[in-house]
C-alpha cells in the first residue's frame, strides 16, 4: 500500500490483485480508469488525475493502462490538460479510447480527430513474457462500416498471433463484455451478446488471463473461466460510492 496523506482533499486507495501467470517474469502496472476530465468538476478532475500521475509516480511500476474517456467531452482544451498532466508519468502510459473520447456511435471525424490529437485507437504491446493487446470497444459496441470490420481483422490475428506464442496475454478496452452474467441482455453499459460471445471465445483459445476495461464508473470484477474480467475505479466520480483511486497489479 501507498502512503496517502491524510490532508489532501482527494484521497486514494490502492487496491492489489496478484495473478499467477506463471512463466513471465514479475512485474507491477497500474490500471487507471476514466479520469474524465469535467465529469466530476474539470478543477476536481484535473487535480485528481495530477494526484493519482504522483501518487503512481512512487510505485516504480513498469507502467500505466488507462482505459478510456480520458475526457468528458472531447476538444482542443480538454485534450490538451490531458495530455499535460499524463506527461508527468515516470513510466509508459498507454491509452484506450472511450465512448465520450469518440461518441457513442464514431464516425471518420471523431476517429481521425482522436487519431491526430492522441494517437493510435488499437495497439498491441508486450511486457515481460505479457502480450497487450489495446482495443477500440466503441468499434464492438456501434457498427462502423469498414473501420469496425478493419479492427476486427486486426483483433484476431493480434491475438492469434499473440496466443502463438504460449504466453499470457491480457486485454484492454473500455466497455466491460458483461456485468453480472455472459448471457446478459445488451444495455449501455456492456457489449452486444453476439460479440461477447464469440470475444469469450477467442479469448479461451488464444491464452487471454484478464479483460480490463473502465465505463461502469462502479468496480466490477467477473470470472469467466480461468479468465479475469475487472472495470476498477475513476479518479473523476464512482458511482457505487467507492473512494476515488486507480488498482495496481502484480504479475
Amino acid at each position: 500500500m501507498i502512503k496517502v496523506n491524510r490532508n489532501l482533499v482527494l484521497l486514494f486507495l490502492l487496491f492489489c490483485i496478484s495473478c499467477n501467470f506463471g512463466r513471465p517474469k514479475p512485474f507491477s502496472f497500474v490500471q487507471l480508469c476514466d479520469p474524465q476530465l469535467g465529469m466530476g468538476g474539470y478543477g476536481h478532475d484535473t487535480a485528481a488525475f495530477h494526484q493519482a500521475v504522483r501518487q503512481i509516480n512512487e510505485l516504480g511500476c513498469d507502467f500505466v493502462v488507462i482505459c478510456g474517456d480520458l475526457v468528458h467531452h472531447a476538444g482542443d482544451s480538454s485534450y490538451a490538460d490531458f495530455l499535460r498532466i499524463r506527461k508527468d508519468f515516470t513510466m509508459p502510459c498507454y491509452l484506450a479510447p472511450g465512448n465520450h473520447d469518440l461518441g457513442n456511435v464514431p464516425d471518420d471525424s471523431s476517429l481521425l480527430y482522436y487519431r491526430k490529437t492522441i494517437g493510435e485507437d488499437y495497439y498491441t504491446f508486450r511486457n515481460k513474457g505479457v502480450g497487450f493487446i489495446v482495443t477500440n470497444t466503441q468499434l464492438w459496441k456501434a457498427s462502423v462500416g469498414s473501420e469496425s470490420e478493419n479492427h476486427d481483422r486486426w483483433f484476431k490475428e493480434s491475438l492469434l498471433r499473440e496466443g502463438k506464442k504460449g504466453e499470457p496475454v491480457i486485454v484492454i478496452g473500455h466497455y466491460p463484455l458483461f456485468l453480472e452474467s455472459p448471457d446478459e441482455e445488451e444495455e449501455y453499459f456492456n457489449l452486444p451478446v453476439e460479440k461477447r460471445s464469440e470475444l469469450l471465445q477467442l479469448f479461451q483459445q488464444n491464452n487471454v488471463r484478464a479483460y480490463l476495461s473502465g465505463h461502469t464508473h462502479r468496480t466490477v470484477i467477473n470470472q469467466y473461466e480461468t479468465i479475469l474480467l475487472v472495470s476498477g475505479e475513476t479518479t473523476c466520480r464512482n458511482f457505487d460510492q467507492r473512494p476515488m483511486g486507480f488498482r495496481l497489479w502484480e504479475v
